[in-house]
């Protein structure tokens, strides 16, 4: 058996190895890779392919996810981190999101009919472009729950 890191701030690639209890000779194992590359992975020295292999192998799809909004430098400016919340939990946050847009809809539609924004529609536009953010990653929070289960299957 190998030994239990006792290291503070470990990679989510390490907290996801661990997860499954796996030591890093295991993980190398079933990564198909050597012990030693599996350490640097999990000391930020990762690249994506290695990531698609990690989450497939931990059954942890959120993996890649992290690497996207965290490691990659085109990501971290254009994709947000995705929570993977319980399922009530999105559902509920989803619904109360699309009555918000219900209500903003038809503000929406006046801005929109012309195809330019105002100076005295921007602050309405931006408001309304602030909820579909949220309605999206709430939308990602979802299909991120659903990834996982379908990975643990």
């Amino acid at each position: 058996m190998g030994k239990r890191s006792i290291k503070e701030n470990k990679s989510e690639y390490q907290l996801a190895r661990e997860s499954l209890d796996l030591t890093r000779a295991k993980a190398a194992e079933l990564l198909n890779m050597s012990e030693s590359k599996v350490e640097k992975m999990e000391n930020g020295q990762v690249h994506p392919d290695d990531v698609l292999v990690m989450a497939e192998a931990y059954k942890k799809p959120s993996l890649c996810n992290y690497y996207c909004s965290n490691d990659c430098p085109i990501g971290r400016e254009y994709v947000p981190e995705v929570e993977v919340k319980d399922l009530p939990t999105v559902t509920l946050e989803i619904i109360s999101l699309l009555g918000k847009l219900e209500d903003e809809k038809a503000r929406l539609i006046d801005i929109s009919v012309d195809g330019q924004i105002s100076d005295d529609e921007r602050e309405d536009f931006l408001k309304i472009q602030s909820e579909l953010e949220k309605m999206s990653l709430a939308v990602d929070s979802l299909r991120a729950w659903v990834d996982e289960k379908l990975a643990q299957e």
